[in-house]
């Protein structure tokens, strides 16, 4: 929704390139949710869904993944006291692992955005037809394009998510308004996806724009900005904050109490495997336990 709005703004823009004062006005979201629905089938509105989980796959692997391990490491390398809150160590970390999960799923984003951007005629049969075009007409840097400001949206979005969503778990822990359990990550969760919306939504207002923009339409990522800035002043940089509001909300919520749901399982898992080991229980006896534990992790995603 967002990159259809985004992209909406951005080819009205185009078309009035040239003209002395022209009032560039974007659909809102019932709009574009009504006009998608009605011109192309609801089925439309899940467009670029293949890609979307193929980056997620491969995004929130390495940057929720990899945090807790990344921010154990700078706080060893800047010998810092792990009992204290270490804002700044929590902001290397998100920063390091969401730039790093750009570098492995920017062309899944890529195609994720131009297959939702596309509108009317699908502009690819497929996602897979999507990568194999993309690299014959544009190279392998036509498949990284927008590398620059995705890094930059991805940090923020990433470093945004996780620690404010620690930091607000952590306040209603400390202070007895909640238990360390599913009501608490939900509203933790909720809040985090305020603050991502609120301090994401420029970079990815910008990165959606530039990544679906003609070959030659923008001089570089700068003049992208400068020109969106022209068409209507800052405010272009928050078009459809609210649908990235209900899209982060949602996503916070299910990826944070899914994440702690297994991490709780893991490690009851892992406290388990330790104790039987220490009283040399033999495979028969492991197995019914493996059994059980899926069982249990199964029944809370059904």
């Amino acid at each position: 929704m967002v990159a259809r709005m985004t992209a909406a703004s951005g080819a009205a823009a185009g078309s009035a390139s040239g003209q002395q004062t022209v009032a560039v006005r974007s659909p809102g979201m019932l709009s574009t949710i009504m006009s998608i629905s009605r011109t192309e089938g609801p089925r439309a509105l899940y467009s670029g869904l293949a890609p979307g989980l193929q980056r997620q796959m491969c995004f929130a692997s390495v940057r929720i993944g990899l945090y807790d391990a990344v921010k154990q490491k700078y706080t060893n390398l800047l010998q810092v006291d792990p009992n204290q809150k270490n804002i700044h160590v929590r902001i290397l970390a998100g920063i390091t692992t969401g730039g790093a999960a750009v570098l492995v799923a920017q062309p899944t984003d890529v195609v994720k955005v131009r297959m939702q951007a596309s509108g009317g005629k699908p502009r690819y049969a497929s996602s897979m037809a999507a990568y194999r075009t993309i690299g014959l007409q544009e190279g392998v840097r036509g498949l990284w394009k927008g590398t620059v400001p995705n890094v930059s949206r991805n940090a923020i979005v990433n470093c945004t998510e996780l620690v404010s969503y620690d930091l607000i778990k952590e306040a209603l822990v400390s202070n007895n308004l909640l238990q360390d359990g599913i009501r608490c990550h939900f509203l933790s969760a909720v809040g985090a996806g305020f603050f991502t919306t609120l301090f994401a939504s420029p970079v990815d207002v910008l990165k959606t724009r530039f990544m679906n923009s003609r070959p030659g339409q923008y001089k570089g990522v700068v003049d992208c900005g400068a020109t969106m800035y022209r068409e209507g002043g800052f405010r272009t940089f928050y078009k459809g904050a609210v649908p990235a509001f209900l899209r982060f909300g949602p996503w916070n919520v299910v990826m944070f109490i899914s994440y702690e749901q297994l991490k709780k399982q893991l490690s009851s898992s892992d406290d388990n495997s330790n104790n039987n080991s220490s009283r040399g229980l033999c495979f028969p006896q492991i197995l019914p336990r493996c059994n059980d534990l899926k069982a249990s992790v199964s029944s809370r995603f059904v």
